[in-house]
């Protein structure tokens, strides 16, 4: 009979996250793992099998289908909305940071291993009919051009948030992040 668990199953996530943020996958030793969550080794390969199983549960808890949906009843028009979307990308990745799980976890594993490349397309999934519900409120409310296909503009925001993020982690400066998340939005606008 397994012992439940003592712990608290969500901070050990977060915290683990934490660190495969900072390290990636491969650069997460797992003394920074132990030492972040406070578990012992045993107890971390007890409770999640592997530093592979660490990483889908850290990946799992990360981002949670319909998370996408967070801008869901702001109030503001909808390309006020994915303007805030484009501009947070920029702050986010120019600001000191760790990279988002999700980037970081396409980058470094997405295609070689199976189980974080359907979580991270399940996740970018999301995130893009997010942008699209997005879109279709902008050609409603008349902030967003009619002839803007929904579908191909939310990829074009999803492709350009993740690229200014990898930009900005690699130093690019800030205006220039901005300037481009802004152009983005801009592309999509009714005239």
């Amino acid at each position: 009979m397994a012992r439940p668990r003592e712990f608290d199953e969500q901070r050990v996530l977060r915290a683990a996250a934490g660190v495969f943020r900072r390290h990636g996958y491969a650069g997460a030793s797992l003394q920074e793992l132990t030492q972040a969550t406070g578990l012992g080794k045993g107890s971390l390969y007890g409770a999640f099998g592997s530093k592979h199983g660490l990483y889908l549960a850290a990946l799992d808890q990360y981002y949670t289908p319909g998370e996408g949906q967070a801008l869901d009843h702001s109030g503001a028009p909808a390309i006020e909305e994915l303007r805030t979307y484009m501009a947070d990308a920029a702050a986010g990745s120019s600001d000191g940071s760790p990279s988002c799980l999700l980037t970081s976890a396409t980058a470094e594993l997405s295609g070689r291993d199976d189980p974080v490349s359907q979580r991270v397309n399940a996740a970018f999934d999301d995130i893009s009919a997010m942008l699209r519900a997005r879109v279709v409120r902008g050609q409603t409310d008349g902030t967003i051009a009619a002839e803007v296909d929904p579908q191909t503009a939310a990829d074009l925001l999803l492709a350009v948030a993740r690229g200014i993020e990898v930009l900005g982690h690699a130093g690019i400066e800030r205006e220039r992040l901005v300037n481009a998340a802004e152009a983005a939005v801009a592309a999509l606008t009714a005239e």
